[in-house]
């Protein structure tokens, strides 16, 4: 086989006798005649040294190793459709990688349907996703190392597009001696207790969290802070659609502030470089307003969101 090699067209031929099942009606399909259908197979099996084909009756069948080949050209033809389909896209300006910075208190499921909802449409685009945390955010921004964020804040020379609001709650294990007091709640009450704080991902940290506890634990995730809650070791604030699971099970129970508890934030979509932003990037931020506008319509109160019924 030394200098001469299967082409893609050869095994195209091959996959036509198989599916169209033989030759004269390949040939038909492929619109060659029959003798250049048969030239081809014949070729594969030349080169190879095996056959593809054996005679069982009047009919022609795969044998195994004819059975192997087929489902190898198919992928091979199936990955070289792909790779044709990416060089347009790429040729249209439709960028290899996209990186995006999200707070980690947008929702993780909505975030990973967009994600698969741009796969779908351009599945060649790679896609980094920064989970950050308030400074993070920003930083990713001022830096330029991301295309797209998240944010609750929008720094100063980006322009954002609110995107959703999002409602905090005060809350703990129902086992925790906050809730053993039986009444409205204050902030001496709260100072008595270990709070749960997720750490700011940037450099430049923010370590005020709007309670003055000697006690606290700060945690680099929201998934330890919710987990250290559950298990009664301290209290904390967590947007209500991360725990959403935890509410209706009972493993966490919303504090009763004596002068409420909520707090709010506001989220915005920003693109780092509107000017040098590709059709992946826009189409990505698309892609997330729809989303949201279409999951905040299942709500019944507007900072509720919730995930759809699996």
């Amino acid at each position: 086989m030394d200098g001469q090699y299967i082409s893609l067209e050869q095994w195209r031929t091959l996959i036509a006798v198989v599916d169209a099942g033989g030759y004269a009606q390949a040939s038909q399909a492929l619109h060659k005649s029959q003798s250049a259908v048969t030239y081809a197979v014949q070729k594969i099996e030349a080169l190879l040294d095996v056959k593809v084909f054996e005679i069982q009756g009047r009919k022609a069948v795969l044998t195994p190793t004819g059975q192997f080949l087929y489902r190898r050209a198919r992928a091979l033809l199936e990955e070289s459709a792909a790779l044709e389909r990416a060089a347009k896209r790429l040729s249209a300006g439709w960028e290899a990688e996209i990186r995006i910075a999200a707070e980690v208190i947008f929702p993780t499921w909505l975030m990973l349907q967009c994600l698969d909802r741009l796969g779908q449409e351009s599945p060649h685009t790679r896609v980094e996703l920064i989970e950050s945390v308030l400074g993070g955010t920003t930083e990713a921004l001022l830096e330029g190392r991301v295309d797209l964020a998240i944010a609750n804040t929008v720094p100063p020379g980006f322009f954002g597009t609110p995107l959703m609001p999002l409602r905090f709650i005060p809350v703990a294990s129902p086992a925790h001696p906050l809730h053993a007091l039986g009444r409205p709640l204050t902030p001496e009450d709260l100072r008595r207790h270990l709070h749960l704080v997720v750490r700011e991902s940037g450099a430049r940290r923010d370590t005020r969290t709007g309670v003055d506890t000697a006690r606290r634990w700060t945690v680099s995730h929201p998934a330890t802070s919710i987990e250290a809650a559950k298990m009664g070791f301290g209290f904390a604030w967590f947007p209500e659609e991360k725990i959403r699971e935890e509410l209706r099970d009972g493993s966490l129970k919303m504090l009763p502030m004596r002068d409420g508890g909520e707090r709010f934030a506001q989220l915005y979509l920003i693109i780092g470089d509107p000017d040098a932003a590709g059709p992946a990037t826009r189409r990505l931020a698309g892609i997330i307003r729809e989303a949201v506008t279409d999951a905040c319509a299942r709500i019944d109160q507007g900072t509720v969101l919730s995930a759809p019924p699996a």
